[in-house]
């Protein structure tokens, strides 16, 4: 598992995921949309919780091998998840594409929240079977 802490640096993270994602063989594509979901979680940990980390790891999901994007925080935590992963909605200033945005570049993403204790982010991408 590689952990990478955002606060230092969220282009950290997402080079590591480019990283292992090129190493799990996906395409430049699917790359580019596992980096661009590390983005946008990482981004959401620093503008509400200010701090957290970002675990990047290999495991099942689905009973085949998966590139696992885990993000941890211990911030304000998400009220209303259905909401918050609505198009467009957001409870701060941003743009409400962070979430929804990960969720259709990913395979699955879920989230798992409790106010004033901090929100996991868990999502996935299947590596690619081998022709």
């Amino acid at each position: 598992m590689v952990a990478v802490n955002i606060s230092d640096d969220i282009v950290a993270a997402r080079q590591a995921g480019r990283e292992l994602a090129t190493d799990l063989g996906f395409s430049l594509t699917d790359v580019t949309m596992i980096a661009t979901a590390i983005s946008e979680i990482a981004r959401n940990i620093t503008s509400y919780a200010g701090t957290g980390e970002i675990r990047l790891a290999v495991a099942d999901r689905e009973g085949r091998k998966a590139l696992i994007v885990e993000a941890i925080d211990d911030g304000p935590g998400i009220a209303d998840i259905p909401r918050a992963l609505e198009d467009g909605y957001s409870s701060g200033m941003g743009l409400g594409l962070g979430l929804p945005g990960a969720r259709r570049l990913m395979d699955h993403l879920e989230v798992r929240s409790e106010v004033g204790h901090g929100t996991v982010v868990e999502m996935w991408k299947l590596v690619p079977q081998v022709a």
